[in-house]
Order: C-alpha cells, then sequence, then structure tokens
C-alpha cells in the first residue's frame, strides 16, 4: 500500500465513461484487470473481461461493434500477436483504441504494434494503477492541464470541527503556496463557508446541483464568489426553503469541472453517511478524516479508515486530525492511545484554544489572519504541505505535522535543515 506521507506527484484523472473489454490469457493478468476495474478512478467504465487472447477478440467482434478500449494480453510468438492484430483491425471500428499487455520485452515487436496503430504496450507484470494510467492517458488530450488534486475533509461526528479545519486549509493552500484553491462547500443546508470567509454570494452550490443540465464552465464560473487572488468560494445557500435529498452521483459533474479548472479543490463535506458522501470520500485523491479525542470519534474513525481502505486498495489511507486536545477538565483519549488503537498517527493534533478560533469565526477570518505566529497556523501550513505534495515553505513547521514522531527523527531533521 502506497505511503500516506509519500509525496504524490501526479494525480491520475478518472477514466471517463467508456466500455472497454479485456481479453486475457492468463489467470494473473484476468485479476489484475479486475483489481483495476475496482478502482475508484474506474468507476465510470464499463468493463467486460473473458480468455482467450487475440484470437476470441477477433472472433468477438466479427458481428459485434468493438468498444473503446480493448485490451489484449499475448503471451509470446506462440500467440501470433501480428496476425491477430492485421485480423482485429479488419473487424475494428474506427477510434478503438487497443492496449496490448505482452510478456516479451521486443522493440522491434513493438515498433510493429505501432505501426499497427496499438496505443499501448505494457509489459507484464502490470500494477493496476499503471492499467488504470494508460487507459485515463488514452483520453486525455495533449497539452491538456493537469488534473486538479481533490481533498476531502470529514468529520467522525458532529462537532468535531472539519469544516473549519477544511476552510484553514484551503486558505493556507491557496495563500501560503499560491495555488488557485476552490473550497467547496457541500453542506447546502446548513453550511458554514460563507460565514467563515465573510461572504453573502447570491449564488452558490444549489443552482449547480439542482439544475445540473446547466452546469458548464461559464455558469461554474458565475457560481464561485472570490476570497483572496488564489482563493475562490463555491458556497451553500444554507436554506432550508426545499429539502435535500440527493442522488449518489449529484456532485460528479461538479467536482469533474473542478478538477479541470483549478489545481487544488477542497471539499467540506457533512458530516453523515449517505450512499453521495461515500462516492465523494472514496473519489477524493487526498480524505481528513477529523475527529476529537473521544470514544465516539475512535470508534467512528476506525470504521471510516477501514471502509475506505477496502473501497482504495490502491492510495493511501485517509489521514487523520485530532482536534480539540487539551481542553480543560474534560476526560479525552490521549493522542498515543488514539493513535495505537487505530494504528495510525495522526497527521495533525490541534490544541483546544476557544479563544482564537472563536475570534476568528466570529470575525469571518482564518487562524493565520487572527494569530500568524500561533501554534494551530503553524500546524495548517504543514498539514497543506503534506495534503498538496509540497515542501513545507516556512521553517520549524515540519515538526507539528506529526507529534508522535520519536524525537530523534525530529532532532535529525532540525539538524539536516
Amino acid at each position: 500500500m502506497p505511503d500516506p506521507n509519500e509525496a504524490i506527484d501526479r494525480i491520475i484523472a478518472p477514466v471517463p465513461r467508456i466500455t472497454i473489454q479485456a481479453f486475457c490469457e492468463t489467470p494473473e493478468t484476468s485479476a489484475l484487470i479486475e483489481a483495476a476495474v475496482g478502482d475508484r478512478r474506474m468507476q465510470k467504465a464499463h468493463v467486460r473481461i473473458q480468455m482467450g487472447g487475440g484470437a476470441a477478440a477477433v472472433e468477438a467482434f466479427r458481428q459485434a461493434p468493438t468498444p473503446n478500449v480493448i485490451v489484449i494480453e499475448i503471451q509470446g510468438p506462440k500467440s501470433r500477436p501480428l496476425e491477430c492484430l492485421d485480423s482485429l483491425a479488419e473487424v475494428c471500428d474506427p477510434g478503438t483504441k487497443v492496449i496490448i499487455i505482452g510478456h516479451v520485452n521486443d522493440v522491434m515487436l513493438y515498433r510493429q504494434f505501432l505501426q499497427r496503430g496499438v496505443s499501448e504496450y505494457l509489459m507484464a507484470p502490470v500494477e493496476p494503477l499503471g492499467l488504470i494510467t494508460a487507459i485515463s492517458d488514452l483520453f486525455s488530450a495533449p497539452g491538456a492541464k493537469p488534473v486538479g488534486r481533490t481533498i476531502a475533509v470529514f468529520g467522525a461526528r458532529g462537532g468535531a470541527g472539519a469544516s473549519t479545519i477544511a476552510h484553514n486549509l484551503a486558505w493556507t493552500v491557496a495563500r501560503e503556496h499560491g495555488t488557485a484553491t476552490v473550497i467547496a462547500d457541500l453542506s447546502i443546508a446548513f453550511g458554514t463557508a460563507s460565514l467563515n470567509f465573510n461572504q453573502d454570494p447570491p449564488q452558490g452550490i444549489a443552482e449547480a446541483v439542482f439544475a445540473p443540465e446547466r452546469l458548464d464552465s461559464n455558469l461554474l464560473d458565475r457560481l464561485l464568489s472570490k476570497c483572496s487572488d488564489n482563493l475562490s468560494l463555491l458556497s451553500a445557500p444554507a436554506s432550508l426553503d426545499r429539502t435535500v435529498d440527493l442522488s449518489e452521483a449529484s456532485f460528479d459533474a461538479l467536482i469533474d469541472l473542478l478538477r479541470a479548472a483549478v489545481p487544488c479543490v477542497v471539499l467540506d463535506v457533512p458530516q453523515g453517511w449517505s450512499a453521495w458522501t461515500k462516492r465523494i470520500l472514496v473519489g477524493a485523491d487526498e480524505i481528513l478524516i477529523v475527529a476529537q479525542p473521544d470514544l465516539a470519534s475512535l470508534r467512528n474513525t476506525k470504521n471510516l479508515l477501514a471502509v475506505l481502505a477496502q473501497s482504495r486498495p490502491n492510495d493511501a489511507r485517509a489521514r487523520v486530525v485530532l482536534n480539540g486536545v487539551g481542553m480543560t477538565k474534560r476526560p479525552e483519549i490521549a493522542a498515543a492511545e488514539f493513535a495505537k488503537a487505530l494504528d495510525v498517527p495522526p497527521c495533525a493534533v490541534l490544541p483546544f484554544d476557544p479563544a482564537l478560533f472563536g475570534t476568528a469565526a466570529n470575525n469571518g477570518q482564518m487562524i493565520a489572519e487572527v494569530q500568524a505566529n500561533s501554534k494551530p497556523a503553524e500546524i495548517f501550513a504543514s498539514l497543506a504541505a503534506a495534503v498538496t505534495g509540497r515542501v513545507e515553505i516556512r521553517r520549524g513547521r515540519a515538526n507539528m505535522l506529526d507529534p508522535l514522531q520519536p524525537l530523534f527523527a525530529k532532532l535529525s531533521r532540525r539538524k539536516a535543515s
């Protein structure tokens, strides 16, 4: 499993709504493709897998239209790859793309594949992400902007402070890293982003969700409210005029547009468990679970980590942020015990500071605007660097990211800097 603290250099764009048929010769490759199909980036694609290799592909499409992508496994010369491709060309529809998974590292054979119009040649054994990347790249226009990173922030229970953390995280990414960022408040009925950013936009996310047929890049531009040079807000109306009964795919088109428009999208996901909240979490590039140091948060965080790990086998584990630590006279679970129970160290531990957070909330400001040198501001800076795969900008902040790391590791990093 990928290291959750490792910087991810490239975000793989989700595969669009296409049809894929795979023709395998070995059980191992069939299992590989099945594993790839279960990945979150493949949820829109319709995939069919069968055995028989190139010969089966030619036979299958003699009387049937070809899909958007054909994946063929070829073990070697005995599979007669060139003859199969020539025969397939006779029955293949224009526009169909072909990916070969081969077992022979032969440059001349590779060139012959390219001459026959093969889109990609992958050497077996192939990792699921390698196959997904190859398919995704087939539908990315040359010179297109890299797809934006989505960061979903979700509270393990109500009142954990997930929205506050999402807003400060987005502000920090935009301010300190100069990255164009959108904060999307998905709590249509009770969202607080407009209050926290002291904004009162006339339109917002409701117009995008309740009228998806009108949604395009022009409408999205009108719905976004500018908070600063690099930060825009897609606010929630916080209105109870109508109930919010959303389908599983309600936010799909909106998130796709946002990913194409800006490098960083922070999704403030409301607490609760439904088909659409699960879909957003599973589909995000980064997940932050915000918990408080109590038993309910511990139980819910453990359940969330298990479900998300099962649904995202090719991704790093969700990160855990422990919020509101150190409230006077409140019994709480120590950060070390919390980490031990989860088998996951918190990526950030935010102290209980009601005066600072209350002042920021009442003024419609972010923490660093109220007190730039405060410990929470430093933690948000480290957290922003971690979730965006960036190097920490300010000195002295890397140690705030994980207070549970061994002292010698901290000292060695300090000495290196």
